[in-house]
């Protein structure tokens, strides 16, 4: 009988020889990141009428059913994030895929309002929360001075699941029809993921002889000395820290206003007079930034210190918030779109970063579970601030001001960030 587990690591092994493995299951993170796109904010945008207009049902009440959905699918993610500390990514990110492979094609039979919430629900906890989450831990796994250019690099999977999502989900809509599109987004999911991660993935270097990024002298100084897997704090431990809670709530903001941006970002441009086929072309423009400007937050995260660099990303969007108060015609909106995408590739790229550099590998899974469940519960709430300040006062400014001290207070807490004591593992 043919042992798998010999066979994936013999080629896993062969593999290496060649190049480090890391990079592949850097490629099988990015992919599986970017095959979450069917549970992503940017591509409901393109669902809304057709839902709307064949059930029935108001905008307000899919909004509604979508944040509400997003809420309760993020307290799901403490139990992922152990589940991969007990059993190894490996397992879990490929049940994930199965599972979110039948939540796609079964959204395209949704009837109601509360099918339509409970379809929401099964996305986001199964694309944008446990496929995202389950990528962003085993590239943290194989990587420790890279580690930043390692998760920058998976989150263009990100960019490009923005750039290209919406409109594969249009011409689906337009040649079967809104319904029959979930069931070949669905297909494509299990195409995509399926096969590569029954092949490929390994759950950690260190399971196959291999260390993080494949640099095997033991003496040789390391830019994280302690993130070893003999090192970190538990869960408990770490939510018992002032770190761990202002990380999250930097992250938590950043995700929060990401996510209302994106809502209702089309709609504040139709309010300055842009059409809306104008207006949504801000989308590429935001992408292309991404694409450009994560490899070099990546870079400059694995050589510069850690809190001026996530200070930055915060400050640059509070810029994007002025800079989308500000939007009055082509130039503007431009310029916005471009600080943007600055703004959402620094989210992206310290959005896995900060965890394993702060709390270590050992008990990554869970403490990153927790974590995301905070920066989901952000970004469920995302849109109700601009979406309460548009019913109020019928427009979105003043709003976007206020918000924008957000993320510079956040900046200003970093003030009092302290990095905890890892030790070795065996006290936590």
């Amino acid at each position: 009988m043919v042992n798998y587990a010999l066979v994936r690591d013999a080629l896993s092994l062969g593999i290496n020889r060649r190049v480090f493995y890391g990079w592949v299951m850097l490629a099988v993170g990015g992919l599986s990141v970017f095959a979450s796109g069917p549970a992503q904010s940017h591509i409901f945008s393109v669902y809304i009428t057709p839902i709307s207009n064949d059930l029935g049902i108001s905008r307000t009440a899919i909004s509604s059913a979508y944040a509400t959905a997003t809420l309760l699918a993020a307290f799901g993610l403490p139990f992922v994030g152990r589940l991969i500390d007990r059993v190894g990514v490996r397992r879990v990110v490929l049940g994930v895929a199965i599972l979110f492979g039948f939540a796609n094609l079964a959204f395209g039979r949704i009837t109601g309002l509360l099918s339509l919430a409970l379809g929401f629900g099964a996305l986001r906890f199964l694309g944008q929360g446990s496929l995202m989450l389950s990528s962003n831990y085993l590239v943290s796994q194989w990587f420790n001075r890279r580690r930043g250019i390692a998760l920058s690099l998976t989150a263009l999977g990100f960019s490009a699941s923005m750039a290209l999502h919406p409109p594969l989900a249009q011409w689906l809509i337009d040649t079967v029809g809104w319904r029959e599109s979930w069931f070949w987004l669905g297909i494509l999911t299990w195409v995509l993921l399926v096969p590569m991660i029954a092949v490929l993935v390994q759950n950690k270097p260190e399971d196959i002889g291999l260390v993080p990024d494949g640099e095997a002298a033991p003496g040789k100084e390391s830019a994280r000395p302690l993130d070893s897997m003999n090192a970190g704090l538990t869960l408990h431990a770490a939510i018992r820290t002032r770190s761990f809670w202002i990380i999250a709530l930097g992250l938590a903001s950043l995700s929060m206003l990401v996510t209302g941006m994106f809502f209702h970002q089309v709609s504040v441009f139709s309010l300055q007079g842009l059409e809306v086929q104008t207006a949504a072309r801000a989308f590429a423009i935001s992408a292309a930034v991404m694409v450009v400007s994560m490899p070099v937050f990546g870079y400059l995260l694995d050589r510069l210190p850690t809190l001026p660099m996530f200070a930055g990303a915060l400050l640059i969007m509070s810029a994007a918030l002025v800079a989308l108060a500000m939007v009055t015609d082509i130039r503007s909106m431009i310029a916005f779109s471009a600080i943007f995408g600055l703004a959402n590739a620094g989210l992206q790229s310290h959005y896995s970063f900060m965890w394993p550099r702060y709390f270590g590998r050992r008990h990554l899974g869970s403490i990153q579970g927790a974590a995301q469940t905070i920066g989901v519960v952000g970004a469920s709430i995302g849109p109700l601030p601009l979406g309460l300040a548009f019913d109020l006062f019928g427009g979105y400014t003043e709003a976007l001001y206020l918000l924008a001290i957000l993320p510079a207070l956040c900046a200003f807490m970093l003030l009092f960030l302290r990095p905890p004591n890892l030790g070795d593992g065996s006290s936590t």
